[in-house]
């Protein structure tokens, strides 16, 4: 089977936090023939991982690379490794999935309220302002 898994199947694989879900998200990802881990689900589950459970981004940024790397899961590589540039470097995974998106897309600066965001971008080599 292809699946696609939520956000929610993620967090419960990953932190075993509810016996229940937690092994029907294990098995379900186990026996898949093909993940496919959408950009969306992967930035909320940096987040949720983050903020909800408090885990460190080091941790956050292995566990996304186990998944990543498995042999049956299919990903937006680019975009990943800089979401998980900006983790290693103590920022957003999203931050980084979005400056990416959008410089693939053809824009030239990110632009952002969030100043740790805006330095870390420039810290990379990528142009990014901050919006005051």
């Amino acid at each position: 089977m292809k699946i696609t898994a939520d956000t929610n199947v993620l967090v419960r694989a990953i932190t075993g936090d509810e016996a229940r879900q937690s092994k029907a998200a294990q098995d379900a990802l186990a026996n898949a023939d093909v993940i496919a881990l959408a950009l969306p689900a992967l930035c909320e589950l940096a987040w949720v991982l983050a903020r909800g459970y408090r885990i460190p981004l080091p941790d956050i940024a292995g566990a996304i690379r186990q998944m990543v790397n498995s042999a049956n899961v299919v990903v937006n590589r680019p975009a990943v490794e800089a979401g998980l540039a900006m983790l290693d470097a103590g920022g957003d995974f999203a931050d980084g999935v979005i400056a990416y998106e959008g410089s693939w897309l053809g824009a030239e600066t990110f632009v952002s309220f969030d100043r740790n965001a805006v330095r870390l971008i420039k810290t990379q080599g990528a142009r990014a302002r901050l919006l005051d």
